[in-house]
């Protein structure tokens, strides 16, 4: 289990660190946060499942839980034969655990977000590509791995879903500014149209905490600040600065304290919801609960109104 692991990075508040897992495919080095792994394991027999995606292998039983096992090297077009040696990485985010299939576990490594660089369009394989992110590890370049954006793929009833917005009936027209930090561009595309959708009209994007913390830092001292940003939503693993750090500069900040701001990841656990209290978040959500994101938008906003008035 990575249980001893985790604890390092869990009870650290707003460090603007990550740690890294890495492991090979096919001779490449990728990473994922540590923080989404709960278990490396042997590989072992897959029970093969009809109808489902290419890159889906089956299903197998470590214990009492039955897991849905993705061959990693197969959705990065890495052609090669299974291996008993093969890796199963068993991960928990979004609420789910899923087993990924990799080559070989290297070693953990624990870097600054600001180490981590947004790759460009022929590196990530397009506007919605695959890799969230180039890091500098021990001095090699590992490829941070969008994992949420794979399983979204491979499962997008698992993913952000706009009928959960639909069912929130009509609704008025929001003008208010709503500030988001999101860096994949597949799920900042997803929020924004669910946004979008529930009538909120007036969004402002940002692919990572820093652009966003950069631009609430330079906007003028004088006049109303809720007219420029009346919420904050924020993700929390984004290359440059990830959400926990960027909730820390805006409470401990005396001008930006106040405006309401959400956590809005799939990393929200019991000792994630801990940190991120402990860092002053008006609240936690997980993905992809977006019409319960909807819902305590339209609540915390409401409160703002109502003390703004007195």
């Amino acid at each position: 289990m990575m249980e001893d692991n985790k604890q390092g990075i869990l009870l650290e508040s707003g460090t603007n660190e990550i740690e890294i897992m890495k492991f090979t495919i096919g001779g490449n080095l990728y990473g994922i946060n540590v923080a989404k792994v709960r278990e490396i394991m042997i590989s072992a027999p897959v029970k093969p499942m009809p109808m489902a995606h290419p890159s889906v292998e089956g299903i197998f039983k470590p214990r009492d839980t039955v897991l849905t096992v993705v061959d990693l090297p197969k959705y990065l077009g890495v052609d090669s034969p299974k291996d008993p040696k093969d890796i199963f990485i068993i991960t928990n985010f979004n609420k789910m655990f899923i087993a990924f299939r990799v080559h070989a576990v290297d070693r953990i490594s624990r870097i600054s977000w600001t180490d981590i660089q947004k790759p460009d369009k022929t590196v990530s394989g397009g506007a919605e590509g695959v890799a969230t992110g180039i890091a500098q590890c021990d001095g090699e370049l590992v490829t941070i791995l969008d994992f949420e954006r794979i399983v979204a793929e491979i499962a997008p009833e698992t993913s952000i879903q706009m009928s959960e917005v639909e069912q929130l009936g009509p609704r008025d027209r929001n003008e208010k500014p709503i500030w988001v930090a999101e860096d994949s561009i597949l799920l900042s595309k997803m929020i924004e149209d669910s946004l979008r959708r529930a009538n909120y009209v007036n969004l402002h994007m940002f692919s990572n905490g820093l652009e966003l913390w950069e631009a609430l830092s330079a906007l003028p001292q004088e006049g109303e600040l809720t007219r420029d940003v009346a919420l904050i939503i924020t993700d929390i693993e984004m290359p440059q600065m990830d959400g926990h750090r960027l909730t820390k500069l805006v409470k401990d900040n005396a001008r930006f304290k106040q405006i309401p701001l959400i956590i809005f990841s799939s990393l929200i656990s019991e000792e994630m919801r801990r940190k991120g209290r402990d860092l002053g978040a008006d609240e936690q959500l997980t993905k992809p609960e977006i019409g319960h994101l909807v819902d305590v938008m339209d609540r915390l906003l409401a409160r703002q109104e109502k003390q703004a008035k007195g």
